[in-house]
């Protein structure tokens, strides 16, 4: 069972392997992951089960970069992909995840790890809590300003816009309850795909977090 999206960008990929991240009904905790036919220099399709939790998802998903990166076997021009049902088309639709790296840092000690000058390129980061896109708890790492809580995307996205007005160079970074279904990280995914945010830069680094 495919996570389904309603709009892709991506449609179709050629030259591709895939591995799948099945869920076992009858052990809710359990996630197999068959990778029998990847070949390291194609582009990967990542099939992974919409009912798992990231919690089960997540340690697969980055053995699978691993593999791919550690390969004596390398193609510079191949991408990693999550395969998901695209209902506006009603066929298959593709989330390049290729750059991302997961993390289970919290933000705040991520960025204490940076050096002075990478900091100072950075006027504002906004760090965004999502269990869902119902309720998301916006923290802003200023030192200036508190957590927002925001109710729905749309207050998310003119949060940000709003934002962009008072700082030249916008860091969001995104932190993923570990309990959230992988299908409403895709849909999450796809709906901050669909923003436009102007200049602000949503990081490649994800944070998967446990509910506060």
């Amino acid at each position: 069972m495919l996570p389904e999206i309603s709009h892709s960008n991506i449609t179709e990929l050629n030259d591709v392997s895939a591995a799948y991240l099945f869920y076992d009904e009858t052990k809710p905790d359990s996630v197999e992951l068959n990778r029998k036919n990847l070949i390291s220099t194609t582009n990967w399709l990542i099939n992974v089960d919409k009912r798992l939790t990231l919690k089960q998802v997540i340690p697969h998903i980055k053995f699978l970069q691993e593999k791919k990166a550690n390969s004596s076997h390398k193609n510079k021009n191949a991408k990693n992909y999550f395969t998901c049902n695209d209902t506006s088309r009603k066929n298959l639709g593709f989330i390049e995840f290729t750059d991302i790296m997961y993390s289970n840092q919290t933000v705040r000690d991520f960025y204490e790890k940076y050096s002075k000058k990478e900091r100072e390129k950075i006027d504002q980061i906004i760090y965004l809590e999502l269990i869902s896109l119902d309720s998301i708890p916006v923290h802003f790492d200023t030192g200036k300003c508190g957590t927002r809580y925001l109710t729905n995307e749309n207050d998310l996205l003119n949060g940000i816009k709003s934002d962009l007005l008072h700082y030249g160079n916008i860091k969001v970074d995104i932190g993923y309850n570990k309990n959230l279904s992988f299908q409403d990280y895709i849909r999450i995914k796809s709906k901050l795909k669909s923003f436009d945010l102007g200049h602000a830069k949503i990081s490649n680094h994800e944070f998967i977090i446990d509910s506060q």
